[in-house]
C-alpha cells in the first residue's frame, strides 16, 4: 500500500507540478483526445479501463446506437467475468432515441436509469479497479463520433478510495441515481409515445446523404464528383492525353464506381457507349444512374440481355452472356462503340469476356473492380496495358468517409460438449436447435441501425441456407434462401421484398459476394469460414453503401475453429505482409480502422484467431509464389523486392529470411533469371539478411556511397553521417566496420556471407568494395540491380528508425541484432539467453507468455505491472550475493545500461520489442525460491525494473493480453 501511495504522489507531482520529474508514476493524469494520425481515440482508453475494471459507472447525457455498439463485445466479455456496471443517462433535448434505450436493456450486466432533469449534460466515466479508481471526465458523450472522431477534450484521473475527488464524483452520481427512473419496457413505451426526433444536424446529415446517393438529385447538371472521383477523372484524362486507350479503376465497393464511369463518359462524349456487366440487375441500376447523370431522353438508353434486345441506343447496357453470343457480337461493327466499360472486370479472364474484348476496337476501354486479384493467375492488368488510373481500398475509403461506417463483431460460434464448428462439420450440426438459438441471441444482442433489420446471411453451403431459413421462419423471422439455382427474376423479387421491409433476411452462399446493390442493408451475418480476404471484403462491402435509413452497418462474424481464421484480421487491416506478429497485433489492436467504424472480437473468438495464426505457415512457397504472380501481373514486369513494398504486398524480409536472397527466390518461382556466381549470391545474402531491414542507417549510407562513387573517404563518410543526424561515436563506427568486413559474425555466418570483407577500409582511409565485388559490379548489371534493390528497401524501412540512437523504441530486434546495435565486437547471440553484461551494456530478454511445455526452472513470472514498471526474475540458482545479480542491481554505480527486450510468446519468432532502458528498484530486490521439474528448490532473485520511457499504450495492451 505504501508503494502505491508513493506512486500516486509521483504521478501527481509529474502531472501537476513538474512534467520533467524523474519519478514518473503509473497514475499520472492524461488528456484524452481523438487523434486519427496517431490512431488514438477516447474509445480506446474507455475499453482498456473497462477490461481491467471490477465495476463501472457512466454518467452521460447522450447515447447513440453506434456509440453503444462500439462497447457491446467488451461489455459481453465483462458479463462472462461477472462484472457489472451502471449507466445514468437523460431525456435532455430528446436526443436519445427510443431504440437506444431498447439496446441498453439488452445488456444484462448493466443497470440503467434515466433522469429527466432539464439541462443534464454530464459526461463522466468512473471505473473501480482492485486498488484504485479511474475517472474520465470531459466533453465526450457515449456517441461514436465523440469517442472516435470529434475534437474532444477529456481528462483521465486516478484516485485512491479515500481520495476527495473520487468521493465527490461518487457522491454526486449516487444523488442523481436515486432521483432517476429505472429503465424498463414500460418506461420506454411511454417515452416512445411522446418522443419527437430533434432537428440536430439534420441539414448536415441531409447533405452527407445527398453527396453519396446522387440518384436522389433531380437535376443531372447539379451532380458533382466527390473527392475520390475528381482525382480518378483527372488521372483518366492524363492517361488518355499520354496516348493510352485503356485503363483500370480499382475502387472499394460503395465508393461510387458507376457514377465515376458516368462522369468520365460525360467528359468523353462518345457517339456510342457500351456498358458490360454479368447480371441484368446491375445493368438496370447502372442505366438509371447514367440517365440521371447524363440526362437526355430515356430512348437514348437501352438494355441488351436475355429479356431485352435493344441495340441502337447511344448508351447501351449489355450482359456478357448475351453480348458474347456469336450472332449478337458479329451484328455490331468492331468500331461501333467509341467507349466501352466493363464492370466487375476481375471476371474478364473468362472466355466470354475475352471474346468480346478481342472483337471490339473502341477509342477507349475502361475496366472497374473492387478486387482485381484473381486465384487463377489470369492477368487482368495486362488487358488494360497496366494503366491503373486510380486505386482506393477499404481503409482509404473509410478515411475519406465515402462508405457507411460499420461495427464488426467477431463472435464465437456455437460450442456443444467441447466440439466447435470447423471446416468439415456435418450439415446436421450446422442447424441444430442450440446453434440456431446461439445465432438468434447474437444477432439480437448486436442489433442493427434503423427501424427494422434488413440483413444478409452468408452460409457455408446451399443446404445450410435452406434449412436455416426454414428454421428461422418457424421462429417468427421472415427469411428466404437464395442460391445460384434461383433465377434472376426470383433474386430481384426477394431483394425488393427485403428493401420494402417484407423480409428480414436473405440467406445465401456466394451469389451476393459482388455485383449486388442493396444500400439499405444494415446487418451482415457471416456463418462460414473466411476462404480468402478478397471474398471477405466483397461480403463486407454488401452493407457499406450509405443510406438515409441507417447510420452504420452491423457485421456479425461467427468464428469457429477454422484453419483460415487468420485471414480475418488480414482482410480488415489490408496487411498483406504475411508477418505473423503484425496479424496478431491487428487482432488485438484494431485502431487501424478509420472514422467511427470499429472492429471488435469477443475474447473466445480472438483466441481462435490466435490459434489459427500459430498453426498456419504463412510463408509456404505457394503463398509467396501467389503474391509474386499477382504483383508481376499488376506491374507488367519482373518485380523486385522494392515493388513488394510499393504495392503493399508481402514484406521483403519474409522472402529473404526464408530464401536468403531474392535471386534464390526467383530461381524457385520464375526460373528464367540470369545466373549469378556463388560468391555474388553470398554477397546478396549478407546484404539481404543484415542490411535490408534498415535498422541502422550507417551501413546503408556507407554502401550507397561506395556503390555510387567507387570509394569514399572515412572523413567524408563521417560528414554524411553528421548531415543525417547519425551517431558518430567511435564504438558505432567500429561496429559498422566489423559488420561490413564480416569480423562481427560467427564462422558459420562468415562462410554463408562469402568468407571475405564486403567493404574494407584501405590504407588511404577510404572505404571500398573488395576486388571481386568491384569486378562483378562492372560486368554484371543484374548483380548491381539486386544490390540497388536491397538498398532501396533498406532506405524505405529505415524511415521507421532513428539514426541518432543505436536502438529505436518499440521496434523489433533479434539477439544477434542487439549485439550488433549495442556495438559489441562479436555476435554472442548463441550464448545470450536471458541477459548478459558486456561493454557497459546489459540486454535483458523476456518472453512474456511462457509455453506450458518449458522447464519449470526457466518459467519465470515476469510481468509488466504497469507501462513503466516490470517485475523481473533473474536466472534460477542465483542469489542476491551472485556477482551477476549484484552487477545488475548496482548498474548505475557500475556505469552499465540495462536494455529491455520483450516478445509476447515464442511463436512470434526470434524478434523482441525494444522497450528502452530500465533501472532496478533496489528496495524491491528479493530472493525467492522456485522448483525445477524434479521438485528441487532453486533460488532466484526478483526485482522491479523501472522503464525510462513508459511502454506506448497499443504495445502495452498487446503484450499483457492473454
Amino acid at each position: 500500500m505504501n508503494n502505491m501511495i508513493e506512486n500516486f504522489k509521483d504521478s501527481l507531482y509529474e502531472g501537476f507540478i513538474d512534467r520533467k520529474s524523474q519519478h514518473s508514476g503509473k497514475y499520472k493524469p492524461k488528456l484524452l483526445i481523438n487523434n486519427p494520425v496517431e490512431n488514438e481515440s477516447v474509445l480506446q482508453t474507455l475499453i482498456e479501463q473497462l477490461e481491467s475494471s471490477q465495476s463501472f459507472l457512466f454518467s452521460v447525457a447522450f447515447i447513440t446506437e453506434s456509440g453503444l455498439a462500439s462497447l457491446k463485445s467488451t461489455l459481453l466479455d465483462l458479463k462472462v467475468k461477472g462484472i457489472k456496471g451502471r449507466i445514468l443517462t437523460s431525456t435532455f433535448l430528446q436526443f436519445n432515441k427510443p431504440k437506444v434505450f431498447q439496446e441498453l436493456l439488452k445488456i444484462e450486466n448493466i443497470e440503467v436509469r434515466v433522469t429527466n432533469i432539464e439541462g443534464f449534460h454530464s459526461k463522466g466515466y468512473i471505473f473501480s479497479h482492485q486498488s484504485h479508481y479511474s475517472l474520465i471526465v470531459g466533453s465526450s458523450n457515449l456517441t461514436a463520433a465523440a469517442l472516435k472522431q470529434n475534437h474532444e477534450w477529456n481528462v483521465k484521473l486516478n484516485s485512491l478510495e479515500d481520495g476527495d475527488i473520487i468521493y465527490h464524483f461518487l457522491d454526486q452520481f449516487e444523488e442523481m441515481w436515486q432521483k432517476a427512473n429505472p429503465l424498463t419496457e414500460r418506461w420506454i413505451k411511454a417515452y416512445k409515445e411522446n418522443y419527437t426526433a430533434p432537428m440536430i444536424n439534420s441539414q448536415k446529415l441531409s447533405d452527407k446523404i445527398a453527396s453519396y446517393n446522387l440518384h436522389q438529385m433531380k437535376d443531372a447538371l447539379e451532380i458533382k464528383p466527390n473527392k475520390m472521383q475528381e482525382a480518378a477523372l483527372q488521372s483518366l484524362e492524363n492517361i488518355r492525353s499520354a496516348g493510352a486507350s485503356r485503363s483500370l479503376i480499382i475502387s472499394a465497393t460503395g465508393t461510387g464506381k458507376t457514377y465515376l464511369s458516368a462522369f468520365d463518359v460525360r467528359r468523353f462524349r462518345p457517339k456510342k457507349m457500351l456498358f458490360i456487366a454479368h447480371r441484368e440487375q446491375i445493368l438496370k441500376q447502372a442505366k438509371d444512374d447514367y440517365h440521371k447523370l447524363l440526362g437526355g431522353s430515356t430512348d437514348d438508353f437501352g438494355i441488351l440481355s436475355g429479356q431485352s434486345k435493344q441495340k441502337e441506343q447511344q448508351y447501351l447496357f449489355a450482359t456478357i452472356q448475351t453480348l458474347s453470343k456469336e450472332e449478337t457480337l458479329t451484328s455490331f461493327d468492331p468500331e461501333h462503340f467509341d467507349y466501352i466499360l466493363i464492370d466487375e472486370v476481375h471476371k474478364a479472364g473468362a472466355k466470354s469476356y475475352q471474346k468480346v474484348i478481342d472483337y471490339f476496337k473502341p477509342k477507349f476501354l475502361l475496366g472497374m473492380t473492387a478486387t482485381p486479384e484473381r486465384t487463377d493467375d489470369f492477368n487482368i492488368y495486362n488487358i488494360f496495358d497496366y494503366n491503373i488510373a486510380y486505386e482506393i481500398r477499404l481503409q482509404e475509403a473509410l478515411e475519406e468517409d465515402m462508405l457507411c461506417p460499420f461495427h464488426y463483431f467477431g463472435v464465437a460460434d456455437f460450442q456443444l460438449n467441447g466440439e466447435v464448428i470447423t471446416d468439415t462439420t456435418l450439415l446436421g450440426k450446422l442447424v441444430t436447435e442450440e446453434r440456431i438459438n446461439h445465432l438468434i441471441d447474437k444477432i439480437n444482442y448486436y442489433g442493427y441501425s434503423g427501424n427494422r433489420v434488413k440483413g444478409l446471411m452468408f452460409c457455408s453451403r446451399k443446404e445450410e441456407a435452406h434449412l436455416l431459413s426454414a428454421e428461422l421462419n418457424k421462429r417468427g423471422y421472415r427469411t428466404v434462401a437464395l442460391t445460384g439455382e434461383d433465377s434472376q427474376a426470383e433474386r430481384e423479387l426477394q431483394i425488393n421484398r427485403l428493401e420494402k421491409g417484407s423480409l428480414d433476411y436473405i440467406l445465401t452462399v456466394d451469389i451476393f459476394n459482388e455485383g449486388i446493390d442493396i444500400p439499405s442493408i444494415n446487418q451482415i451475418v457471416m456463418l462460414r469460414q473466411t476462404e480468402s480476404s478478397i471474398i471477405f471484403v466483397q461480403q463486407l462491402g454488401r452493407g457499406l453503401r450509405k443510406h438515409k435509413d441507417k447510420d452504420f452497418v452491423t457485421v456479425i462474424d461467427f468464428i469457429g475453429n477454422y484453419k483460415n481464421n487468420y485471414l480475418i484480421p488480414v482482410a480488415l487491416s489490408g496487411d498483406q505482409s504475411q508477418n505473423k506478429d503484425s496479424i496478431r497485433r491487428h487482432t488485438k489492436d484494431t485502431t487501424y480502422i478509420k472514422g467511427v467504424s470499429t472492429v471488435n472480437f469477443e475474447e473466445v473468438a480472438r483466441k481462435r484467431i490466435f490459434n489459427s495464426i500459430n498453426r498456419t505457415n504463412l510463408t509456404t512457397l505457394t503463398i509467396l509464389r501467389d503474391a509474386f504472380v499477382k504483383l508481376q501481373n499488376k506491374i507488367g514486369r519482373l518485380p523486385y523486392l522494392y515493388d513488394f513494398i510499393e504495392h503493399n504486398s508481402i514484406d521483403p524480409q519474409v522472402i529473404v529470411e526464408k530464401y536468403h536472397n531474392y535471386y534464390l527466390f526467383l530461381q524457385k518461382v520464375d526460373g528464367r533469371v540470369n545466373v549469378l556466381t556463388e560468391y555474388e549470391s553470398s554477397v546478396l545474402t549478407m546484404l539481404s539478411l543484415e542490411v535490408l531491414n534498415g535498422k541502422r542507417k550507417h551501413e546503408l549510407l556507407l554502401l550507397s556511397l561506395v556503390l555510387e562513387y567507387g570509394s569514399i573517404e572515412h572523413s567524408r563518410y563521417i560528414k554524411y553521417l553528421k548531415e543525417n543526424n547519425c551517431l558518430i561515436d567511435e564504438s558505432t563506427i567500429k561496429s559498422v566496420q566489423s559488420v561490413l568486413d564480416l569480423s562481427f559474425f560467427t564462422k558459420n555466418n562468415v562462410k554463408k556471407y562469402g568468407n571475405k570483407a564486403i567493404v574494407y577500409l584501405d590504407k588511404d582511409k577510404s572505404y571500398r568494395f573488395n576486388e571481386e565485388i568491384y569486378q562483378s559490379l562492372q560486368e554484371n548489371e543484374d548483380f548491381k540491380i539486386y544490390i540497388k534493390d536491397i538498398l532501396a528497401c533498406a532506405k524505405e524501412k529505415n524511415k521507421n528508425y532513428h539514426c541518432s540512437q543505436g536502438l529505436t523504441l518499440y521496434k523489433k530486434y533479434t539477439r544477434k541484432e542487439v549485439c550488433k546495435y549495442l556495438n559489441w565486437d562479436k555476435d554472442e547471440s548463441a550464448t545470450l539467453f536471458g541477459y548478459k553484461t558486456k561493454h557497459g551494456t546489459c540486454p535483458i530478454f523476456i518472453t512474456y507468455h511462457k509455453d506450458d511445455s518449458i522447464e519449470e526452472s526457466v518459467k519465470y513470472e515476469d510481468e509488466l505491472i504497469s507501462p513503466d514498471l516490470l517485475k523481473w526474475f533473474t536466472r534460477s540458482n542465483r542469489t542476491i550475493k551472485s556477482k551477476e545479480v549484484e552487477t545488475i542491481v548496482n548498474a548505475d554505480q557500475n556505469d552499465i545500461d540495462l536494455h529491455l527486450f520483450v516478445k509476447k510468446d515464442d511463436d512470434e519468432g526470434t524478434d523482441f520489442y525494444y522497450l528502452g532502458k530500465a533501472f532496478p528498484n533496489k528496495d524491491s530486490v528479493e530472493q525467492q525460491m522456485m522448483f525445477n521439474d524434479k521438485g528441487k528448490e532453486l533460488p532466484v532473485v526478483e526485482m522491479n525494473l523501472s522503464l525510462d520511457t513508459p511502454v506506448e499504450n497499443h504495445l502495452y495492451r498487446y503484450l499483457i493480453a492473454e
